[in-house]
């Protein structure tokens, strides 16, 4: 690595660690407003992301006005800046103070599972607090296993590592993961898994989500298919009118062995709940960048 890079490595870490002290222990109102502060300036800072969350909108919702699609960005970075409140929060939250954080529904699903003996795979995604859905569930019911991409900053990985482990989960690399989650899968322990990234063609088939093929990877409906383990979709999604998360749980997936059509299915899945809190899924990522054979690129450089 060179020198300018550790430089940065190590100026970012020092950055983030500022937010996250700042954001811990102030009275809840203020960290709140603080965050919403450290948004603002990463969404002037990177106004991309916004070109992008806009762009992905048109694909998504084409019937809606310019001034909705707006408005669903502007929620986008609220609830980006209250899961920086959450994961910031992490070393308070504990069996006594999670219940003011969250509450679940569906457990049963889960539980129901767990008594089959074969493992469950959480499919879950970037929506809602994905951080907190984790970190709760194993306050709530037991350490789980996350499949997690290691952050380019080194520094930046082990403290979201040190972080995400405080509840007693096990972080799972995603680089070489499948022995690992079998592993887990056989012990009849829980995993869970995003399903909502882009992956090259080479890694992935084309489902339909929002109307537009997107490129999803089929390494966990393979998996689902070949340990026999429980598919069920959760998220933790943010309920205003009572200031606090739910973890849902739904209704396991049935796995038939065509990865093709088990993960277009679960993308529909997903697309009917991202309906449901459209301000809560992260649209500021280019989910559609990968594009079928001939078909011209959806986003600028």
């Amino acid at each position: 690595m060179s020198r300018h890079s550790a430089f940065r490595d190590r100026a970012e870490y020092v950055a983030a660690v500022m937010v996250l002290q700042s954001l811990e222990r102030p009275p809840i109102a203020l960290a709140d407003r603080l965050a919403r502060v450290y948004v603002r300036v990463l969404r002037l800072a990177v106004p991309r992301l916004r070109r992008v969350a806009l762009r992905n909108l048109s694909f998504a919702f084409p019937e809606l006005s310019a001034a909705r699609q707006g408005a669903i960005v502007d929620e986008v970075f609220r609830s980006v800046a209250r899961i920086l409140v959450g994961f910031a929060r992490f070393p308070s939250i504990n069996r006594d103070t999670v219940g003011s954080w969250i509450r679940t529904e569906g457990a049963e699903y889960f539980e129901e599972a767990i008594r089959r003996g074969r493992g469950v795979l959480f499919a879950t995604a970037h929506l809602g607090n994905w951080e907190l859905s984790a970190y709760a569930h194993a306050i709530l019911t037991g350490p789980m296993n996350v499949v997690v991409r290691p952050l380019d900053n080194p520094l930046l990985d082990r403290l979201v590592e040190r972080r995400r482990s405080l509840s007693g989960n096990r972080m799972l690399a995603k680089k070489d993961y499948a022995r690992a989650i079998f592993k887990a899968l056989a012990a009849n322990q829980a995993v869970g898994v995003l399903i909502d990234q882009n992956v090259s063609a080479d890694e992935g088939v084309f489902v339909d989500f929002f109307g537009v093929p997107a490129c999803a990877a089929t390494g966990f409906v393979r998996i689902a298919h070949r340990s026999g383990a429980a598919v069920i979709p959760g998220f933790a999604l943010w309920m205003e009118d009572e200031r606090r998360y739910v973890l849902r749980f739904y209704p396991p997936v049935p796995i038939t062995g065509d990865a093709a059509r088990d993960t277009g299915v679960l993308h529909r899945k997903l697309e009917q709940i991202v309906r449901e809190y459209p301000g809560q899924w992260l649209w500021i990522h280019r989910r559609w960048k990968t594009r079928p054979p001939g078909e011209a690129p959806l986003y600028g450089a």
